[in-house]
């Protein structure tokens, strides 16, 4: 029997078990569990109090993005009453990050919206990389992730393909109320709550889940410091229409150009190709059309016909994490809670696991399934997962790039080749790559080593 639970430590370990056990129990099923809503009181009166207000076990989410849609539709399949509250007056629809990892594709496919996402993107079956020549240097099958996932591929297609896929799903339940144009102007917690302020009228729920961006006008509104790490480089995306899988032959949709000359990222999207490059903060004039065609043609030489530029934008890279995702009755998703440099739309992927999760974990805690301290735990493996698991691999880049050194970058080309030739070796590479492994070791003075009485869960609880 476990002793008396004499340290902060202690209580968070308990509290973690039971979210895994739980967690583990919902996916054990394949399916989310559904909630149902707490009893009345025993005395008849309303949540609310003495005015006769109606019960407060609703949620307030700020934001319809890819993670704000995701955490609303968790949360009304779990048969929780929600509010979105979108400060535009329709869904965003600027390119925005575009791929989708097999792990979030075995989420969004529990929500009942990976089929359609699948069948309007780009299926990427193998990743490879290449030298500016067009020498393949590497290529890996993501046909070896089968048995760890239902979708042994990534997908890709615009994030904002999918928030329309959401929001179609969420307007057959009658407890949800999606509010667009509606810019929360201030938060508010008291006992039992939270409300939110739009304009002069002001909305109460039993909690709040801020997905409202990287400005989030909620993390404001609370006054919680999001610092900065910034990086001495900038990314540079460019997009064309030219079918660079014809004139450059035996490419991949998903390619690593790693040169010590000129290194980019080709991404194969279904009606373009969108390329992308680290470049200096200081650069010249980089969108102008000529840098721009510079620019492509130095990385892509082997091109049999010249490739036009239809578009092209940049921004900054940096690295910005709340110290705890959770402020009292508010939890912080997506890039409210985190903005990362990392490749790949890691930091979207890990934001739409944040979303579903906090949804599970708050309908467990309004259903009377799990302590309200299980919401800590959430903010705390959520924050290990992104920081431990998420960034270490999303801004990895081969040895020798950055330092331009050729020995250094051919050794690291031959390493990759090394796993690729080997089955199991690819199969651990791509699964770490999509997120497919357990969940991160303890935290150095967060939570001890040795975890007694620990749930072994894996993939489906520590995935990001």
């Amino acid at each position: 029997m476990l002793g008396p639970l004499t340290t902060g430590n202690d209580r968070r370990l308990l509290t973690t078990n039971l979210c895994l056990a739980w967690w583990a129990l919902s996916r054990a099923f394949g399916r989310q569990v559904t909630l149902s809503p707490l009893p009345p009181p025993q005395d008849g009166r309303a949540e609310g109090g003495a005015h006769g207000r109606p019960r407060m076990n609703g949620v307030i989410v700020a934001g319809a993005g890819p993670a704000g849609l995701t955490a609303a539709l968790s949360l009304a399949r779990a048969g929780i009453p929600v509010t979105v509250l979108e400060r535009e007056s329709e869904l965003p629809r600027q390119p925005r990050a575009c791929t989708f990892h097999p792990a979030t594709l075995d989420l969004l496919d529990d929500l009942g919206v990976a089929a359609r996402l699948v069948a309007g993107g780009r299926v990427v079956d193998r990743v490879q990389w290449r030298d500016r020549a067009g020498l393949v240097l590497a290529e890996m099958g993501m046909n070896r992730l089968d048995g760890l996932t239902k979708h042994p591929f990534r997908i890709h297609a615009d994030q904002s393909a999918l928030t329309p896929l959401l929001l179609e799903a969420l307007n057959v339940y009658p407890d949800v109320d999606v509010r667009f144009g509606a810019q929360v102007d201030g938060v508010a917690e008291g006992g039992t709550g939270v409300r939110v302020r739009v304009g002069h009228t002001w909305t109460r729920a039993r909690y709040m889940i801020a997905a409202d961006g990287a400005d989030s006008s909620v993390r404001g509104a609370l006054g919680l410091p999001f610092p900065r790490a910034a990086c001495p480089a900038q990314a540079l995306r460019v997009f064309t229409e030219a079918p660079l899988d014809r004139l450059l032959p035996s490419l991949a949709p998903l390619t690593y150009v790693r040169d010590v000359q000129q290194s980019c990222t080709l991404l194969k999207l279904p009606d373009h190709w969108r390329i992308i490059f680290k470049i200096p903060c200081e650069a010249y004039e980089p969108l102008s059309p000529s840098n721009l065609s510079l620019l492509v043609r130095r990385s892509l030489p082997g091109a049999t016909e010249p490739i036009r530029v239809t578009g092209a934008d940049r921004f900054g890279l940096n690295r910005r994490v709340l110290t705890s995702y959770r402020c009292g009755r508010v939890l912080f998703v997506g890039d409210a809670a985190h903005l990362t440099s990392t490749i790949g739309g890691l930091n979207m992927n890990a934001g739409i696991h944040d979303a579903a999760e906090a949804a599970q974990v708050i309908a467990a805690v309004i259903g009377g399934y799990a302590p309200a301290a299980a919401l800590e735990a959430w903010a705390w493996r959520r924050r290990s997962v992104l920081m431990h698991r998420v960034i270490p691999r999303g801004e990895t880049r081969p040895a020798g790039v950055r330092e331009r050194d050729s020995a250094r970058l051919a050794a690291a080309m031959a390493g990759l080749r090394a796993i690729a030739g080997d089955p199991d070796a690819t199969r651990a590479y791509l699964a770490q790559a999509s997120l497919l492994d357990p969940v991160p070791n303890p935290v150095p003075n967060q939570v001890p080593n040795q975890v007694p009485n620990q749930v072994p869960v894996r993939r489906a609880v520590g995935r990001a």
